[in-house]
């Protein structure tokens, strides 16, 4: 499990460590690391050419002496001081010792325009707001260079805990984060900027309970449900799907498709869309009295090009199994009766549905992702899964939200979020919780995109048909 931790759980964290070890010993630890990454970017540390944006806190530290010890292996490295009379003296004296140089930011463009690595030390964690005015153009510097950019803990210009971008800040090839990840390393749309992420272990103790998670494919399998030698169609889970309409047959189509890669023992579909369904699907159980009526499920998924028809949500909300809700059942959803569920309930919105349950604009939701989630989680008394380059899994009773990043751009693509539905639900039916089944399928779901499209243009049909290959991978 990938795990990332507030600012002020870090910062607890190193103060409790620092209090341990000698003075400077744990910079040392971060710098080191950060040294030996940007000598394997490099490739030939010798008379390569760095340039350090140097800040006035301890990340401007932990840059100046890991440019000390790529300095005393033969680069040429200059450090670039935004705050001369508030930059670290002791990592400003190591780096000279070592044969290093500093120069100010007037000097900036010249240098990084020769450079062959940029390393971002300008802002910590506890940068707020994006780059000041006067280091946001050397961010537009190291973009428009040959060079490879380097942050040290998280890219400069940032927001830490949210993974929000207000303002300018520094794109990365690649962040060495300390420690731990940061929420904002795994978010979006700061996650855009940070690259590739390595994670460099300097000793913190952090709480059992992190503020973010990311299942990794062990803890997906260790999740999966496989059936047994007793098991029936009932114990391996039947998943009702009520979707659909004269307008999106196709809806329906995909979901069924979804469940029964999925896993489901069985799929009971009600819905007008019956006809396409058992073409496509003939072991599919088939009836025309609605949810209420329809048999026995373990769970249910509704919405999914369901048209206006609120009659079929209400009687799913009504039911006393878990339940999904996406799509078109997102907006007909009383969100009394969503909150009066005893059972679990997992909603499943893109950024516009999710603006239009929170009253707020799409572009609102999509720069505070992670806010957004935790919000209609509370509003909604649900589990929520909010779909995204990385979808976002927050629990109805708080705790560590969960974060998926196995997507691809492919799924950007008409009935994806129906199959991932069907998905989900079969996994609901099968006894998983709905923070697990969210956060399983939506695991594989993005899996099955990768796999499904391989660079290429592909449906949502391909990205179901690929499901059981992404099950697969997992468990190999």
């Amino acid at each position: 499990m990938r795990t990332a931790y507030s600012v002020e759980s870090v910062r607890t964290a190193e103060r409790e460590l620092m209090a341990r070890l000698p003075e400077g010993a744990l910079m040392q630890r971060a710098a080191a690391g950060l040294a030996a990454a940007c000598a394997e970017l490099l490739g030939r540390v010798y008379a390569s050419r760095v340039v350090l944006l140097v800040g006035s806190g301890d990340n401007g530290g932990d840059a100046l002496y890991a440019g000390a010890r790529l300095a005393r292996r033969g680069a040429g490295v200059t450090a670039v001081l935004l705050a001369p009379e508030r930059t670290h003296a002791g990592g400003l004296a190591a780096l000279r010792r070592a044969g290093g140089t500093s120069a100010a930011p007037a000097a900036a463009e010249r240098l990084i325009r020769r450079a062959d690595l940029v390393v971002d030390g300008i802002v910590g964690i506890g940068g707020k707001g994006g780059l000041r005015p006067d280091a946001a153009p050397l961010a537009e510097f190291a973009a428009d260079s040959r060079a490879a950019v380097v942050a040290v803990d998280l890219p400069s210009g940032i927001e830490a805990d949210t993974g929000e971008v207000l303002g300018a800040a520094v794109r990365a090839d690649l962040t060495v984060t300390f420690g731990t990840h940061k929420p904002g390393l795994l978010i979006d749309p700061a996650r855009g900027y940070a690259g590739s992420v390595r994670l460099v272990d300097i000793g913190l103790e952090l709480p059992a309970e992190a503020e973010l998670e990311a299942l990794q494919h062990a803890d997906v399998a260790a999740r999966l449900p496989v059936p047994g030698a007793e098991s029936d169609k009932y114990r391996r889970g039947v998943v009702g799907i009520a979707a659909g309409s004269a307008r999106y047959p196709g809806a329906a189509v995909l979901a069924v498709s979804g469940a029964l890669r999925g896993g489901a023992g069985a799929v009971r579909y009600v819905g007008p869309a019956a006809d396409a369904v058992i073409a496509r699907f003939p072991e599919t159980l088939v009836s025309g009295q609605g949810p209420a009526r329809a048999g026995r499920v373990q769970a249910w998924v509704v919405g999914p090009g369901a048209g206006d028809d609120a009659s079929a949500v209400a009687e799913v909300l009504a039911a006393e199994v878990p339940v999904l809700v996406d799509a078109d059942g997102l907006r007909l959803a009383d969100r009394d009766a969503v909150r009066a569920r005893s059972a679990p309930t997992l909603m499943t919105p893109h950024a516009g549905e999710a603006a239009a349950l929170l009253g707020v604009s799409r572009e609102a939701v999509e720069g505070a992702r992670l806010a957004s989630v935790r919000e209609l989680a509370g509003l909604y008394g649900a589990t929520v899964l909010l779909k995204g380059a990385t979808t976002l899994v927050a629990d109805a009773g708080g705790g560590a939200v969960r974060v998926n990043s196995t997507g691809t751009a492919w799924l950007a693509t008409a009935g994806s979020g129906d199959v991932l539905s069907g998905l989900a639900g079969s996994l609901l039916a099968a006894g998983l919780s709905a923070l697990d089944a969210g956060s399983v399928a939506a695991y594989l779901h993005g899996l099955a995109g990768r796999f499904a499209a391989d660079g290429a243009p592909a449906g949502a049909h391909d990205v179901a048909s690929a499901i059981p290959d992404a099950w697969r991978d997992v468990r190999d």
